[in-house]
């Protein structure tokens, strides 16, 4: 059996931290990440501003991402993922293969809505987030403006289509709660439908 549950968030917003910590703490448990599916620099779009549009899905292999899933889903246990089981791991857990997706706009692409058990979008305020982004070096690295004329409106556009979506089920996790507290409840959440999953 797998579960698999994707992680949503704007820029910053701890997905991957937050992922990494997970898999240290679930059994058989792997992780697939959209920022390694980004087309390269040459073949991401310009806007007449200058900025490259990364920030939009067309800047992403997804059809890629999607046959990554799909083939994990197919053979989980040939995927090389660490089947030593993380301690206080339950007996009933210990053949399920459990997958993270971890993305900033994984919610918005149709092929992906059907393979997910849960899904977390992790939200930040413009202040923080745009704080966080600036203590990170990109490559390329930002150009002047380019939070505010494209980042952040991105993510704004993106998070209104799913809150307008009535059929979209999403748990949104405030960013600026500490990694202990967002790590607890996230975990304790997991384990809840996974156990649903084995009844």
């Amino acid at each position: 059996e797998f579960f698999a549950m994707f992680f949503n968030s704007v820029t910053n917003g701890g997905k991957t931290t937050l992922a990494e910590k997970l898999k240290n703490m679930l059994p058989n448990c792997d992780i697939i990440s959209q920022d390694d599916f980004f087309k390269p620099e040459s073949e991401v779009e310009t806007d007449e501003r200058g900025f490259k549009l990364y920030d939009v899905l067309d800047a992403l292999y997804m059809d890629e991402m999607v046959t990554s899933i799909r083939n994990w889903m197919k053979n989980p246990a040939s995927s090389g993922v660490v089947t030593e089981e993380p301690q206080k791991t339950c007996d009933n857990l210990k053949n399920v293969y459990i997958l993270i997706v971890e993305g900033f706009l994984l919610y918005n692409y149709e092929p992906l809505n059907k393979l997910w058990n849960r899904r977390y979008f992790l939200t930040l305020p413009y202040e923080e987030c745009k704080r966080r982004r600036s203590t990170r070096v990109y490559q390329p690295a930002d150009t002047p403006g380019y939070f505010d004329g494209h980042v952040w409106p991105m993510y704004l556009k993106y998070k209104n289509e799913l809150e307008e979506n009535a059929s979209m089920q999403v748990d949104y996790l405030d960013g600026t709660k500490s990694q202990e507290e967002l790590l607890s409840y996230v975990y304790s959440d997991i384990i809840k439908e996974l156990n649903k999953l084995r009844e």
